[in-house]
Formats: C-alpha cells, structure tokens, sequence
C-alpha cells in the first residue's frame, strides 16, 4: 500500500495486486486521519454522552453482544466545513421517504458493533450519515465507513416525526433491561397501562422522571415495518415503549435523557421483582399518593 498527499486534508492510498492473469490497481480516498470532531466541541460532547451511554448499557447486562441501537440527530452541530465533506461511502437506500430530515445528520450505531466496544470508541463503532436531498437515501460523511445499524429506517422514522411536530428530542435508544423485559412475560402486564401503574408505584421518582409512563407494542418481528409502525404510534403518547419479549425503545432530549427514563423504570421493575422474590405482592403507592405527586410536581398524568 503507497501513500500519496492530496492538498492538506485528504490522501489518495493505493494499492497493486496481480497473479498471473491479471493486474489490479486500486484506489482509495481517505480523509486525513483527524477525526469530526476535532476542533468541534458541542459535537464531540454529544458523541461523548453516547460513549457514556453505551458503557452503561453494556454495564448493566443491557447490551449483550452487538444488540442494541442510538441514533442521535447532530445537525445543530453540522457547520459549513461538515456540509462541504465528500462520502466515504456510496449512496445508500433508506427504505423509506422522509421528507423531514433532508440534509439532517445523524450519529448512529453501527451494524454489528458492540456496545462495549462503542463506550471506548465511539466513532469507530458508528458514524456520521448525511440525509440527501431526495429524503430517501444518506451518504456516511466522518469518520469511518461504518454501516448504521439495520433499524435505521425505525429509527429515522421516529425522528422525523419528531421534527415534524416540533420536538425537541434528538436521540432514540434501544436496549434490552432484563427485568422490564422479563415482567413482560406476564401477559396480565401488557394491557394498557397495567405495566406503567405498578412500575409508578414502586417508587416515587419512576413516576417524576417517567411521567408518561410505559408504552406495550405486543410481539412482533424484529426488524420489520409492523414493529416501526406500533412503536411510531406508542411514541405518540409516551416516551418509552416495551417491545414485548425483546427490550425497549426510547426517545429524549438527548442520549442521556433517553437512557435515564429507561433506568428508572429499570429500578422499579428491580423492586417489583425483589419483593415478589421475597415472597410478597409489593404494596405500592396508593392511588391517592400517586395523585398527589402528580398535582405537587405539575405531571402531565
């Protein structure tokens, strides 16, 4: 491999292969190696929270092998020089058409990537995507050519409609919280709001830090058009969703905001199951004591 200066910010690397049949040259354009978010530190602090982030979710069991997925919408930190920068990647389909995100960026995780991996280096486990102008299609623009993940289309999907109905949310996270997912094998949990009543009960910040509670999208395929179209609809009403049997989906202001609702209702479903553990129903808060926090702290339910 021979390397070859191009200006002061990129490099033309290639490289000769041949047998005895063919000869084959190859080239390559790499960016120099200095990363996006050198020289960028409202960035660099957005991409560092999704580090932390990562690191809890691999800690707390959350993240086991590469499961798991954020996106994080960093257009507000996209300047001219960001808007200039060539792919690294060949236009890639969406799957669907968003209107509202042409010209957005978005951090996300990459297919495959580990969560533990991503805390130590975030930018060489996901990467930068450019939305192009025909809302259907990106382009990976820093700093590596990391594929997002597979759930991208869900994922973008919730963050236009964020941006359409004038939310302030940019991230979106989804982890698997072993207990919330295993209360999720009680089907007498899954009718509405059921869930969110207990985990409220537990303890009084579930209810102050997760005041709308916990939606219930129930069974349905990994992946697949149907699991995006009931999460779209649960997010219209609360900030966190419970794929049955699988994890949980979240929206927030930013990553940390996301992972916090999450964590809460995590440590209710801990005291929840501790209890029963132990041999009894837990009492919970009453009614009446759930009532007063709501009208003490102004929540929305």
């Amino acid at each position: 491999m021979k390397n070859h200066k191009l200006g002061l910010k990129y490099q033309i690397l290639w490289s000769v292969a041949y047998n005895s049949d063919y000869l084959c040259i190859t080239f390559y354009i790499y960016r120099g190696m200095k990363s996006i978010l050198e020289r960028r530190p409202s960035l660099k602090a957005e991409i560092d929270k999704v580090a932390e982030v990562a690191g809890y979710l691999w800690q707390n069991g959350w993240a086991e092998r590469n499961g798991g997925n954020i996106t994080v919408n960093v257009t507000a930190y996209a300047d001219d020089e960001i808007a200039r920068l060539p792919a690294i990647s060949d236009v890639k389909p969406i799957g669907v058409t968003l209107p509202a995100l042409k010209g957005c960026y978005f951090y996300c995780k990459g297919t495959g990537k580990r969560m533990r991996d991503l805390a130590r280096w975030p930018m060489a486990n996901g990467s930068i995507i450019r939305i192009l102008d025909d809302c259907a299609s990106y382009v990976i623009v820093a700093d590596q050519m990391v594929m997002p993940t597979s759930e991208l289309p869900s994922h973008l999907t919730v963050h236009a409609r964020l941006i359409e109905t004038g939310s302030s949310y940019k991230a979106t996270v989804h982890t698997h919280p072993i207990e919330l997912v295993a209360m999720s094998h009680n089907r007498t949990f899954l009718a509405k709001d059921v869930l969110t009543k207990i985990l409220w009960s537990m303890i009084p910040e579930t209810k102050a830090f997760c005041p709308l509670g916990l939606g219930i999208v129930p069974y349905t395929l990994p992946g697949s058009k149907e699991l995006a179209d009931a999460t779209l609809k649960e997010l219209e009403d609360y900030d966190v969703v419970m794929w049955e049997k699988h994890g949980v989906f979240a929206k927030g202001l930013d990553v940390m905001d996301a992972f916090d609702q999450i964590d809460v209702l995590s440590k209710s479903a801990k005291i929840y199951i501790n209890a029963r553990a132990m041999g009894f129903e837990p009492e919970g808060m009453s009614d009446e004591q759930m009532a007063e926090m709501t009208r003490a702290f102004n929540l929305p339910r």
